[in-house]
């Protein structure tokens, strides 16, 4: 981790964007206080998000709930949601 101040942080972004996308975290300060982390950006991909939903299904209940609640959406302008 590296520390950095906003005016030289500001001077050198495009360092820091190296630096990041080189694995490093850049803290940027300003007077002293921590203001802002620059690092490099969470990676994700399909097969994990597929891993997830497969093991966490939702409930009957929670899926009839989705269902009725797309029943009471409107496209128009005004429309206000029905008492129950």
């Amino acid at each position: 981790m590296k520390l950095m101040t906003a005016t030289e942080a500001s001077r050198n972004f495009a360092a820091i964007l190296d630096a990041a996308e080189h694995g490093e975290t850049i803290v940027i300060t300003r007077a002293g206080r921590r203001l802002a982390q620059i690092g490099p950006a969470p990676v994700g991909n399909g097969a994990a998000l597929n891993g997830i939903l497969a093991e966490y299904t939702p409930d009957e209940d929670f899926a009839a709930d989705v269902a009725a609640s797309r029943e009471l959406l409107t496209d128009e302008p005004g429309a206000t949601w029905p008492d129950a």
